[in-house]
């Protein structure tokens, strides 16, 4: 069986929905740069180890990362989950974990990297917003993609009402993803396109694109 560490800031909406989604994983920790992050009360409770490491306690981003590697070195996992982790790894990091780090962005990648995704969509007109889950690399959100969900734009959303149908979309997403990850059907090429084997063309271009209808 597979195993990962997840790594959180705040409440951890996303780790609750992989939490809760019974896969065949063994989540060895939950680490939060914050201590009194929420979501490490929520894994302690089921049982995970949950640890917090505050990042401003060390003199530098390098400093952490470092501390934050090695505690991660620990557990031995097969995988590094980003899951409302709110910080920009560096790049050392990054290549210690290289095609082992996870993230979930709030956009449909190219489109909007970085932060208020929102707010960018409804001010670019775009009737198609989602969620992209990503392998992480150095350059920031624009890793190789895995998968996508995507949700419509209304001519009323504000930043607040589409954010809250993309969250819905990404605990779809993310839990899904990780499940391919379990069962060894996330194929990365050298190319640097994925692509999620065991899927006929009919079902596979369904499974990386999850259109959620609008209520």
């Amino acid at each position: 069986m597979k195993s990962i560490v997840i790594l959180i800031s705040g409440r951890g909406s996303n780790m609750e929905a992989i939490l809760g989604s019974a896969l065949p994983l063994e989540i060895r920790a939950v680490i939060s740069n914050r201590p009194g992050a929420k979501g490490l009360e929520t894994a302690a409770k089921l049982g995970i180890r949950a640890i917090g490491m505050d990042h401003t306690a060390y003199e530098s981003r390098e400093a952490f990362d470092e501390a934050l590697a090695k505690q991660i070195d620990e557990f031995k996992p097969d995988y590094v989950i980003l899951a409302g982790f709110m910080r920009v790894l560096s790049e050392p990091f990054i290549k210690r974990f290289a095609k082992r780090i996870i993230n979930i962005h709030p956009s449909l990648l190219p489109a909007f990297p970085g932060l208020h995704t929102h707010q960018a969509a409804i001010d670019a007109g775009v009737k198609i917003h989602g969620a992209t889950v990503h392998f992480v690399t150095p350059k920031l959100d624009h890793g190789p993609i895995i998968s996508q969900a995507a949700v419509r734009v209304t001519q009323d959303d504000t930043a607040d009402s589409l954010a809250a149908r993309v969250l819905a979309a990404e605990h779809q997403l993310y839990p899904q993803v990780l499940r391919w990850l379990a069962e060894g059907r996330v194929d990365l090429k050298s190319s640097g396109v994925v692509q999620i084997t065991g899927l006929n063309v009919r079902s596979e271009r369904r499974a990386q694109l999850l259109l959620v209808p609008m209520e």
